[in-house]
């Protein structure tokens, strides 16, 4: 096992409001922006996140679907994919809180998980 909690990357449509949310519940989460990866293609986002070994999540539902696919059988890893639908980022954390809660970073690996 390489890794107990998740990591997280949160694209440019994502409210900065989650990322202080999961902070403040001890997770570590930073934004495409605060990773000084803005106005980078969707591709170039998950390729930054796999790099760091850091789950993505994202509203682009399509685009995200599409290039796990690509991942998929090309052989290239992810560590994980998380869709979610567009709430208020108070909705979208206590969502969030029980994913993190209960799977690993390994656990994540390739995955796509909608919230």
């Amino acid at each position: 096992m390489n890794g107990i909690f998740i990591e997280l990357y949160l694209d440019e449509d994502v409210n900065v409001v989650v990322r202080d949310l999961l902070r403040a519940q001890g997770f570590n989460a930073i934004t495409a922006t605060q990773a000084g990866q803005g106005g980078r293609t969707d591709a170039e986002q998950l390729a930054f996140a796999a790099s760091h070994r850091r789950a993505l999540v994202t509203h682009h539902r399509v685009h995200f679907e599409s290039l796990a696919l690509e991942y998929f059988t090309t052989g290239q890893k992810h560590w994980g994919i998380i869709i979610a639908v567009q709430r208020p980022p108070e909705q979208i954390v206590q969502r969030w809180l029980v994913i993190l809660n209960q799977v690993t970073t390994d656990e994540m690996e390739n995955q796509v998980r909608y919230l």
